[in-house]
Parts: structure tokens; sequence; C-alpha cells
């Protein structure tokens, strides 16, 4: 099953749209983890023609918020429909499981022992600034961490959050997870 794991960091941020609206956003940068070529790779706003044909071929997308925010924001781009591809929201999983939302930092923290290096908002900080290079480092950090997730609950069906000083475990159901749909491409694209 070729998993694609991804995050993107964007040009501007909602205070600057208006609105709560991922659609509204400007992609900056886009950074996959992808499990065919076990590799990390990140493209620009102008090299997203070169992300399309590995999307095309991927069995499912993973994110983190990517259900609401990612592939939404991403299919703006794309000629096709993102939303054909299978996806799984690491999130979403959660707040159906646990009952509520919860922030990336707090379950890389309780699961991993790991901080992120920065947020969301940093990054279009450091992207109107000009330094592209800590937004591609921020963003597959971020993908570093959610793919280490994804495989802490695919092993453990579980992740742990941190709140406070307290260690809170979110029980999860993974096994429909990975199950294969036999459906790699999405047809909307011409090659």
């Amino acid at each position: 099953m070729r998993k694609i794991v991804l995050d993107i960091e964007t040009k501007n941020f909602f205070n600057d749209v208006g609105k709560n609206d991922p659609t509204l956003l400007d992609i900056a940068l886009v950074a996959i983890h992808d499990s065919l070529t076990d590799s990390y790779s990140s493209y620009v706003e102008e090299e997203l023609p070169r992300l399309w044909p590995i999307l095309e071929r991927a069995d499912m997308l993973i994110g983190f918020n990517s259900d609401h925010f990612d592939i939404p924001l991403l299919n703006k781009y794309y000629p096709g429909d993102l939303l054909k591809i299978r996806s799984l929201d690491i999130l979403r999983e959660i707040k159906d499981s646990y009952g509520r939302r919860m922030r990336l930092d707090q379950l890389t923290e309780g699961t991993l022992g790991k901080n992120k290096s920065g947020h969301g908002a940093d990054a279009t900080d450091w992207w109107k600034a000009g330094d592209i290079e800590r937004v591609r480092a921020y963003c597959l950090n971020d993908v570093k961490l959610t793919k280490e997730l994804y495989d802490y609950a695919q092993t453990n069906n579980s992740l742990v959050f941190k709140e406070g000083n307290t260690l809170n475990k979110i029980k999860l159901n993974t096994s429909e997870w990975e199950k294969s749909n036999n459906h790699k491409l999405t047809f909307s694209l011409p090659f």
C-alpha cells in the first residue's frame, strides 16, 4: 500500500483572508513522505506539478487535520479531485474516538516525547521574511512527526497526549486504516 503523509505551509493565514476557509489561503510549500520510496520531499507552489503524479498513484493520503485543511487547500491547485483519493486524518480519528480535537504538539510530546519545531503562524512569518529553507525544515519535521504518530498508532492502537503534566491515552481502532480499496489512480489527470 502506497501511503503519502503530507503537510502544507501557507503564504498567508486566516486573519489575512478574513475567514476560516483553507481554500482562501495560498500554498507556500507542501512536504510529503512517500512510503513507496521511504523518502521525504517538498514542493513549493511552482513545483506542484511534480507532486501530482505521486498523489495520483497513492493508495492513501495521511495527515493531521488534513481532511479539513490540507486536502481542500491542495485541491484548489490540483487539476483533478484529490477527494477521490482515500484519506486518513489522524485528528479526525482522535476526535471520533476521544470526542475532542487537540494539537499535534500535545500528541507528539505525549506519544513520542518530541516537540514540534514551531507553529503554523511562525512558518507564515518565516515565508514572508523569505526564509524558505526554515519553512521547508519545519514542514518536513511536521511530516516526520505525523508519520511517527501514524506508525505508533498502527502498532499500539492508541496515541498519548500531554495535557499539563498528565499523559492521557486515546484508544484507536486502526484495523481498517490500511485496508486496500484497489484504486490507485483518480483518473483525473491526463497521464
